[in-house]
């Protein structure tokens, strides 16, 4: 390591520098197409999210549980009903805009979900092996945020809001309705395996894509994750 000099710092070395360069990278971002080389979480186990009526062991619901843990929000009236297997087909999040078909995805050899193909970046990916729409446990649902030729399916999904709703149709024609309890951010070396793809006691949804900072060797630093729950079904 470099001493540090006694004296005015450099230009370069400077907290405003960094700031600086923190803002210009940002837009760069936003503006560029650059390639959201999928979610690279760690891999979620067979059966992720899965109760113990699928095979697991039953667990704590997440952090975000409305129900036992108050941080979502409040809705009248029981739960609704969880629904029988059935595979998800369209995902949509009125609020964002987002009306997108879905394509089944599974675990690689190195046990990491894949995701979408990138040249049809108006997919979304869901995880076949965990339940499907309404069903009970962590349904999960990746999407890029962008790609080589521009933005992709969540390219906004950080901005969704809590309380928000997201839509899941299924192969049998009904539809399960998820409320938004929160979205965040994880560094993707920290990633939370537990937090995210852990058993629930209810049907909810996580739905992931690429946040943070691109770069051009590894990708997006992190993840941006919305948490959510079941509050219908028709």
């Amino acid at each position: 390591m470099v001493p540090r000099r006694r004296g005015r710092r450099p230009w370069h070395r400077t907290r405003l520098f960094r700031l600086t360069r923190t803002a210009v990278l940002a837009v760069v971002l936003v503006t560029a197409a650059v390639r959201c080389g999928g979610h690279d979480a760690p891999g979620a186990p067979p059966g992720a999210g899965r109760t113990a009526a699928h095979g697991s062991a039953a667990g704590p619901a997440s952090a975000g549980d409305a129900e036992e843990g108050g941080k979502g929000p409040e809705r009248a009236g029981p739960p609704p009903r969880p629904l029988p297997r059935s595979p998800a087909t369209v995902l949509r999040v009125p609020s964002l805009g987002i009306d997108a078909p879905i394509v089944p995805l599974r675990l690689g050899p190195d046990r990491h979900l894949g995701t979408p193909p990138l040249d049809e970046p108006g997919l979304v990916g869901w995880y076949a092996g965990g339940p499907t729409p309404g069903e009970r446990g962590a349904a999960i649902a990746v999407g890029h945020r962008d790609t080589r030729t521009g933005p992709a399916v969540f390219a906004g999904l950080a901005r969704v809001a809590r309380g928000a709703t997201i839509e899941a149709r299924r192969a049998d024609g009904r539809t399960a309705v998820y409320t938004v309890d929160r979205v965040r951010v994880f560094d993707k070396d920290t990633f939370p395996d537990k937090e995210v793809y852990g058993p629930t006691r209810r049907p909810e949804l996580r739905v992931l894509t690429c946040g943070g900072l691109f770069r051009r060797a590894t990708g997006y630093t992190s993840n941006v994750v919305v948490f959510a729950h079941l509050t219908a079904t028709r």
